[in-house]
């Protein structure tokens, strides 16, 4: 006598699971945007379907970016208005570290060795921090990844180009109201209210510092699992930072504050702008990052 399968007996068929169930999305998609520290609500997406590189081209997305920044300088002037408890962490860490450079600097002014070589070569390096640089490789991470077919390249550069322009209208904004001296000035103690540069070029914050690590922080949001090109990033920016430092153009305290801001804006603005769909898009700049390592070249 045979028996009778258990599904036939009024019971539905029962499928195996699929195979990834229980896994995360492949490349991290569908949570991308929690790669924001601040998780600020999304907003309009940088690169949209309709802005696609096979479908209206190169300039179509830019035609956003001057509501988008207006929008962004709303919402990080009022941020401390609509702090929720787990973000408040931040500012106090930020505040405190701050405050306690700050109250420093003129000790670390005083000792730090001077020769000619070293603020020469800090000069020098300096050049890697100026708008003039930044905003180029912005644009080749833009008008690349739009030659290549590479929207989630595309996305690097737009959301650097807006992450530079938030910071330049906050560090404008920080140094008219500080008026910080820098260490050449005065009594080197970098008294407040006191500079004798124009208010919107003095010391706090180190404009250099925020715009670097704006930067620094798109690429390191966007490309989370290519540890080589975070520690590029950061690198980049540490490097123009501590070369500011040996120009003697800038106290620790302001190279803290403006690495610090230059970051969480850049932490914003991914998560505000991101669109996760270009996470889960083969592209062909993807595919090579996959196979760089540092000291390594090509694998």
């Amino acid at each position: 006598m045979f028996t009778t399968p258990a599904f036939s007996q009024n019971q539905p068929p029962q499928t195996p699971p699929p195979a990834n169930q229980g896994q995360p999305p492949a490349n991290g998609a569908g949570q991308s945007r929690d790669r924001s520290v601040i998780k600020p609500k999304p907003g309009g997406e940088a690169i949209k379907p309709q802005d696609y590189s096979d479908s209206t081209g190169y300039w179509h997305p830019f035609s956003r970016e001057g509501k988008y920044i207006l929008i962004d300088q709303k919402k990080v002037w009022t941020s401390p208005l609509h702090t929720k408890h787990r973000q408040a962490k931040w500012w106090v860490a930020f505040g405190g570290a701050t405050g306690a450079l700050i109250a420093t600097d003129k000790y670390f002014a005083r000792e730090m060795p001077r020769s000619g070589w070293v603020n020469s070569v800090g000069t020098d390096v300096s050049y890697l921090g100026e708008p003039y640089t930044l905003l180029p490789i912005a644009a080749g991470l833009y008008f690349g990844g739009t030659a290549a077919h590479d929207d989630h390249f595309r996305e690097t550069g737009l959301l650097a180009f807006e992450s530079l322009a938030d910071v330049t209208v906050i560090q404008l904004a920080l140094k008219s109201a500080f008026d910080r001296q820098r260490p050449t000035e005065g009594n080197g103690n970098g008294e407040f209210e006191a500079s004798t540069s124009p208010r919107y070029n003095s010391s706090f914050p180190s404009g250099h510092a925020i715009e670097t690590f704006a930067l620094a922080s798109i690429v390191a949001h966007e490309y989370p699992h290519k540890r080589w090109l975070k520690i590029l990033a950061y690198s980049y920016a540490a490097g123009v930072v501590g070369a500011r430092l040996a120009a003697d153009r800038h106290f620790p305290g302001d190279v803290v504050a403006g690495g610090a801001i230059g970051w969480f804006v850049g932490d914003f603005v991914y998560g505000r702008r991101h669109n996760p769909a270009l996470d889960k898009k083969p592209t062909l700049t993807g595919r090579i990052l996959d196979h760089v390592r540092i000291g390594g070249g090509l694998q």
